[in-house]
């Protein structure tokens, strides 16, 4: 079952300093019927003007993954961590038994990043930031994982729950696939570009919803830059 879900279908507000597009409810947009997809629970496609951003404010309880598309993002928080992460790159930060932060645009042009939120699971834990970069030229071609919770991923970005986070960039014709273990939901978005994954059509900004598929198989019709996200029930 893949349930395609066009960038047009989005909810979302653009407050001037950030044009906000949600997969799933969130803030003002509810929809019962877009509540999260098995673990994942947030998806929010950011555009963020330059010298603006999000103040500090609090998180707890949530694996919090932000893809940075276009420009950078610079994060501060109540740990005393500081960084700056830019395009192409992953940070995590696990917001555990409670953490402030600020996420702020100090780029000369607009920021456009994915923030991507999953239900944690197991023992809450003191909060934790990180982050890394992932050339795309490693990506070429193939799924690489960016952040996990999964046994074998140890390369990635550690988050606390059932879950992984992908990306790879695919060449217009060239064709990558994933396997996706029985039970388990996926949620896809290409950040650039358009693809066939299954029949169905994909262009930029459009979401997948997608279980009880075994072998994702995904063609690009145009360069294409793809985030995943596998998650438990």
């Amino acid at each position: 079952m893949i349930d395609v879900r066009s960038f047009n279908s989005l909810g979302g507000a653009n407050h001037g300093w950030l044009d906000a597009k949600h997969h799933f409810s969130f803030a003002s947009y509810n929809d019962p019927k877009r509540m999260g997809w098995g673990a994942l629970r947030v998806w929010n496609d950011d555009t963020i003007a330059a010298g603006t951003g999000f103040p500090p404010h609090p998180h707890s309880d949530m694996e919090i993954i932000t893809y940075v598309r276009e420009g950078a993002i610079t994060h501060e928080d109540s740990l005393g961590n500081k960084g700056r992460t830019e395009a192409g790159d992953v940070q995590v930060m696990s917001a555990g038994t409670g953490i402030r932060h600020a996420e702020y645009n100090a780029e000369p042009e607009a920021t456009r990043i994915f923030q991507i939120w999953i239900i944690p699971d197991g023992e809450r834990k003191a909060p934790s930031w990180g982050t890394r970069p992932f050339p795309k030229g490693e990506r070429s071609g193939q799924f690489v994982t960016l952040a996990s919770g999964m046994a074998g991923d140890g390369d990635a970005l550690p988050i606390r729950t059932d879950a992984r986070v992908l990306g790879a960039s695919v060449k217009a014709g060239q064709t990558v696939e994933y396997t996706l273990g029985e039970g388990r939901f996926a949620y896809m978005v290409p950040a650039e570009g358009s693809i066939q994954i299954n029949g169905k059509t994909l262009n930029k900004g459009d979401g997948a919803a997608i279980r009880d598929e075994t072998t994702l198989r995904i063609t690009a019709s145009a360069d294409a830059e793809l985030v995943l996200v596998d998650s438990a029930a």
